[in-house]
């Protein structure tokens, strides 16, 4: 056995680079004599990762450039002492957590039916960190005014990849507070709102959240079957059965049901929806009228708990107008998406620094993985699609911020509710292709469970179908524009056009400039176009369209911070290189005919063959 000598790292150029003390113990190790090394050399090197905060530069200067000085001092430090306990505290929680998913005893010893859902000893320990660093609760203190919401955000993208998955029911946790902040904090849900924003373990609730039925998932106002029956107390007794419920050991939850009347009937369709709050165990700990069916066995996130509940007659509480609870929900579901976008971001961010790391400790072909120009071309293609999503990301909480702390414009709300739905399905998209990428770096050990990596992978594949698909968000952002008669385009066009000009004198940046204010241009003129088209047209285009959205957005705010002072070499290359891709797609599929009058006949030929022409629109 005849190792290759490894001496003088030849780069692209040719030239030797110094090279750490950690690579030179690996190539000192590979050029002993195999007889001679420690059995241990032997086998590839675990890739390890430090204080995530300190690590990620992208983070560090964005908050230094947007933070005012005090909030920044203050933050700084809390945010390295959180990156230290996650490094070694939390993150070997999160293994227990996947090594010790959650079990179901349906039935006690003696045969009597409990229905206990039974979660490991680490997972309840992360609801005890989880108030102690205030996940919820900074939001709603409020300390740093509208950057509150941002810090926020901030520390759940660091949670986030060594949660042992319970960033999913901080998620639905704040998406509950949030609604009840939105009704006023009315006297009957003051305790629960204090307890969902505590800082205190011994009184931190988690919230769930059903709304999925066994007709639906997006589409509550024609799936959603459960009945509530007023009680003469003025409670509800809820009845129906809910088909996927996340987070199923938390405390108390948000649910839709119909209200029926005298005569037992119910109104239909979503304005037949009222919402109710209910509390999932009485005082005794014991269920509040719900049976377990089954867990859910799910492909990722088996961490957290998700079931099939029966609802036999659970007293709920209204806290909804009557007919008006898929209004009430709309906050909630801004809170969730947001959450769904740092899970998105964070989860690139882990396997691009586990990639990253791996590349300086793995030997292939007679030298350390960074040194193959094209395994570091591969890894900086993930760079520059983590970066511009974590852009888009601190925009929107940014934004939210300013809304919640009454600071934002009518221009600020318009492009929240713009930017909300399509970063949500931008970024789960990047994620998933990121996280398939970075296990390919790996090779064969990406595909090792006991890795670790597939793990990520598996968790991160929801993100693109948790709380609204690709499509139905597409369709959200066409109803947005519908909405507000196309203000939020006018608001979403001048934004950019601001930022491009505040950037337009930056030397360097000028070619990807051009490129977004030329994506802009062919985005304005397909919406004029399409407007004189039938609707079908843009709901073919939808997908498309939100696309060139974040493409564009994205772009501009890349720019932004490569034209900020004491900006790298760095932040200029990932602009330049994230505005040299098709920045607006929707343009040059509608010059291709994809969404001419037919398209959606020819996409149904395609998809069913000779059984479309059968069936005829059927198959649509």
């Amino acid at each position: 056995c005849q190792t290759p000598s490894v001496k003088g790292i030849s780069t692209t150029v040719g030239q030797e680079q110094p090279v750490s003390l950690q690579e030179k113990q690996v190539l000192e190790d590979l050029e002993m004599p195999l007889a001679r090394r420690p059995t241990e050399t032997l086998f590839q090197e675990q890739p390890k990762i430090g204080n995530q905060y300190l690590e990620d530069t992208l983070l560090r200067s964005y908050l230094k450039t947007h933070l005012p000085p005090k909030v920044l001092e203050e933050v700084h430090q809390e945010l390295e002492r959180f990156g230290n306990r996650l490094q070694t505290k939390i993150q070997p929680l999160a293994w227990e957590c996947e090594l010790n998913p959650p079990v179901f005893r349906q039935f006690d010893a003696w045969g009597q039916r409990v229905d206990r859902i039974d979660t490991c000893s680490a997972w309840r320990r992360m609801k005890e960190i989880s108030a102690e660093e205030g996940l919820v609760a900074e939001a709603y203190e409020r300390r740093y005014s509208n950057w509150s919401r941002l810090y926020q955000a901030v520390k759940l993208y660091l949670f986030s990849t060594s949660s042992g998955g319970f960033s999913c029911p901080l998620a639905m946790t704040d998406g509950a507070a949030k609604v009840i902040e939105s009704l006023g904090i009315p006297g009957s849900l003051k305790s629960a709102f204090d307890r969902l924003t505590s800082r205190d373990p011994k009184k931190f609730w988690t919230s769930g959240q059903w709304m999925t039925e066994r007709r639906g998932g997006s589409d509550v106002a024609n799936g959603t079957e459960t009945v509530a029956r007023r009680q003469p107390d003025g409670t509800y007794r809820l009845y129906g059965f809910k088909w996927f419920t996340s987070a199923a050991d938390s405390d108390v939850t948000l649910t839709l049901a119909r209200i029926a009347d005298a005569e037992g009937q119910c109104p239909q369709g979503s304005r037949g929806l009222s919402l109710f709050f209910l509390r999932v165990r009485d005082e005794e700990g014991k269920l509040n009228n719900i049976q377990v069916q089954r867990l859910k066995d799910k492909l990722g996130t088996r961490q957290m708990a998700t079931a099939e509940l029966w609802l036999q007659g659970a007293r709920a509480e209204l806290i909804s107008a009557e007919g008006r609870g898929v209004a009430s929900i709309s906050n909630m579901l801004n809170i969730t998406r947001i959450h769904n976008v740092i899970g998105a971001v964070a989860s690139m961010r882990r396997m691009i620094s586990l990639s990253r790391d791996y590349a300086r400790r793995r030997v292939a072909f007679g030298k350390l993985l960074k040194d193959h120009p094209l395994h570091m071309q591969t890894i900086a293609r993930m760079e520059v699609q983590c970066r511009g999503a974590f852009l888009l990301l601190m925009e929107v909480v940014r934004l939210l911020g300013l809304a919640e702390t009454n600071l934002a414009s009518e221009q600020d709300q318009l492009l929240l509710r713009l930017l909300v739905p399509v970063a949500k399905l931008y970024t789960g998209k990047q994620a998933a292709a990121v996280a398939v990428e970075a296990m390919e770096s790996f090779g064969g050990q990406g595909y090792m469970e006991d890795t670790g990596v597939p793990v990520i992978l598996r968790d991160t594949l929801v993100l693109s179908i948790w709380e609204g698909t690709t499509n139905i968000l597409s369709l959200d952002v066409l109803r947005s524009l519908a909405k507000s008669q196309g203000q939020v385009m006018a608001v979403f066009l001048s934004t950019v056009q601001k930022k491009l000009e505040l950037v337009a004198g930056t030397a360097g940046l000028a070619p990807a400039v051009q490129r977004v204010r030329e994506g802009t241009d062919r985005l304005a003129q397909f919406l004029q176009e399409a407007g004189s088209e039938p609707a079908v047209t843009m709901e073919l285009a939808a997908r498309d369209f939100s696309y060139s959205l974040a493409r564009i957005y994205t772009g501009a705010l890349l720019l932004e911070h490569a034209a900020r002072p004491g900006a790298s070499s760095t932040d200029t290359c990932a602009a330049l290189r994230w505005c040299n891709q098709e920045l607006c797609p929707v343009a040059v599929e509608s010059g291709s005919g994809s969404y001419r009058a037919g398209a959606a006949l020819q996409d149904s030929a395609l998809v069913y063959g000779d059984s479309a022409l059968v069936y005829g629109n059927s198959a649509l």
